[in-house]
């Protein structure tokens, strides 16, 4: 066979250049994350999709898990929490905690600033933190606040926003004072709704603050571009001031909402997108290839009742026989697909174990009452419901988003509610951003809830329902449940078991007393192309932390080459 005269040239360099590669390595340039900078694609940019709309970016006013993804990527509180939710530096470089666990001494890092160029400061916490807790502002988020010194009688308007407990000692120093230990106070410190503000900007543009991504300013590792409030695309995008660009490797994320799971796959196939999340047959098909990403999340899907407005949702039997006519194996197995589980309870499995046992508190809690299936046991509690509440027909209207889940769920719902002789169900599947704002007002007769736990213990669930929080959009209320509740939080707050059983024995009355209708523990399916790495997923709080994200470099030929050669001789 013959050869050509550039064949020959590339057979005699080969052998060197497998030499070269079969060095000490010391040549590869690599960081503190073990990031090796030959691997990173010359260009840095990613294309993600979300489900739904992004409703906000003022960390006072935001409730959502997409507004978190952003807020949580764009912005940076005292710290950030990394895989598995571990406490990581964030503003804070040092924190000091008195004995009783009731100080909170914070020293903040120099070199923090906004990407405006201000300095992020102690003051800028103190701003944050007093604005989402006064009432004026109509946080939902407050609650989270609940004890840090006068922070209820702060929000009930007993107290003045300046009497909470936390304190600027010059620009970088900041002082805490809880009126009770709080066991999970550290990870509350890296959520959103913790984070600082730039009291100057927020002034600045009033009524348009943080209503477009040109009106806010950001402190995390990315910036966001391109939000106008109201469209389906934005970017977030490297920030030059972040204190830690040089472990930020994304010059860009491309964001854009993709409601459509057969679109979305399309756009994945067609390298269009580098992420999207899949629907029941789409899971099958595609859970064996080498991209997809199952996204375990400490999220329950239920069933809430407006009790306030609709008088005959008072009556437990109606809320009982509603609950027990739905077929939530059906629901996960055939009409979901997805990996969905059927819940326990309102507390979702593997969220927390007990202290002393280390059972799942899901399974501890279990009663079955709440989330059995029993259609019989449904028509004869629907009949005995409706003829005390003077009834033989009644109408109700669902609200559910409008994506492909819940369009699912929703019509499912739909068939299996109508089982129940008299009962009507029209179905109205709105915008994720509108769903939120009308359950918020109470604008519901029945709405499907998703609700994702903000940090891994099982008050972050149970805590939404005592009668005065701003989350209970159905006003259920139960004074026993109010109590167990209150005791967690305050009187068994240093007693780990019994705090443990007060939750317990809450979550039971939640069950028992139908409360609301738990539908699935949430999962989200996706595939994620496999060059992108260097992402964290956590299953509570915020689910995406994109800081340490890259995209790998395709391995050269001769890359190749070496690695299959073993750095051996032949």
């Amino acid at each position: 066979m013959k050869l050509k005269k550039g064949s020959v040239t590339l057979l005699v360099a080969l052998p060197l250049l497998l030499l070269a590669a079969c060095g000490n390595g010391k040549s590869s340039s690599s960081n503190s994350n073990g990031v090796d900078k030959s691997n990173l694609a010359a260009k840095q940019v990613v294309n993600w999709t979300e489900k739904s709309e992004l409703p906000s970016i003022d960390p006072s006013i935001a409730t959502d898990q997409i507004s978190f993804n952003v807020m949580n990527n764009t912005n940076e509180g005292l710290y950030r929490l990394g895989k598995n939710n571990k406490i990581l530096p964030g503003i804070a470089t040092k924190t000091k905690v008195s004995k009783d666990g009731k100080t909170y001494t914070f020293t903040l890092r120099k070199n923090a600033k906004w990407s405006n160029g201000d300095k992020v400061t102690a003051k800028d916490f103190v701003y944050s933190w007093q604005r989402i807790n006064n009432p004026k502002t109509g946080s939902q988020y407050a609650y989270l606040y609940s004890g840090i010194k006068n922070a209820d009688q702060i929000q009930a308007g007993k107290k003045p926003v300046s009497s909470l407990g936390i304190k600027a000692d010059g620009n970088y120093k900041l002082t805490v004072t809880l009126e009770k230990a709080i066991p999970y106070f550290k990870l509350l410190m890296g959520f959103p709704s913790f984070f600082p503000q730039n009291q100057k900007v927020v002034e600045k543009y009033g009524d348009k603050y943080a209503t477009q991504s040109k009106y806010q300013v950001y402190n995390g590792p990315f910036t966001l571009q391109g939000w106008t409030g109201t469209n389906n695309k934005w970017s977030l995008v490297k920030n030059k001031n972040y204190w830690d660009k040089k472990h930020v490797y994304l010059d860009k994320l491309n964001d854009q909402v993709v409601k459509d799971t057969q679109t979305g796959l399309n756009l994945f196939q067609g390298k269009q997108v580098d992420q999207t999340i899949l629907s029941g047959t789409q899971v099958a098909n595609m859970k064996s290839s080498k991209s997809f990403f199952l996204g375990r999340e400490a999220r329950n899907a239920y069933l809430e009742y407006n009790y306030k407005k609709i008088k005959a949702l008072q009556n437990l039997d109606i809320r009982q026989a509603m609950s027990l006519a739905i077929n939530r194996k059906q629901l996960v197995n055939n009409v979901l697909a997805d990996g969905s589980t059927v819940p326990k309870g309102f507390v979702t499995d593997g969220l927390a174990s007990n202290p002393k046992t280390g059972e799942d508190f899901a399974k501890e809690a279990y009663t079955g009452t709440g989330v059995n299936y029993d259609l019989t046991k449904a028509k004869k509690l629907w009949a005995k419901g409706l003829k005390a509440e003077g009834k033989k027909s009644v109408t109700y209207t669902l609200m559910a988003d409008d994506t492909d889940a819940g369009k699912k769920a929703a019509e499912f719902l739909q068939s299996q509610l109508e089982k129940l002789p008299g009962l009507k169900i029209s179905v109205q599947t709105i915008p994720y951003k509108t769903r939120l704002a009308r359950s918020a007002k109470g604008q519901f007769q029945l709405v499907i809830t998703l609700w994702g736990a903000d940090f891994s213990d099982p008050i972050s669930d149970l805590g939404l329902f005592t009668s005065d929080n701003s989350f209970n959009n159905g006003k259920w209320g139960n004074k026993e449940y109010d109590k167990l509740i209150d005791k967690a939080n305050n009187a068994d707050a240093n007693n780990t078991q019994k705090r443990w059983e007060d939750m317990v024995k809450a979550e039971k009355i939640l069950m028992n007393q139908q409360g609301n209708a738990p539908l699935y523990n949430g999962v989200v399916p996706q595939l994620i192309n496999t060059k992108v790495k260097g992402y964290i997923y956590n299953t509570a709080g915020v689910p995406w932390n994109w800081k340490g994200v890259y995209v790998r470099n395709s391995p050269s030929l001769f890359r190749r080459l070496s690695q299959n050669s073993n750095c051996k001789q032949t």
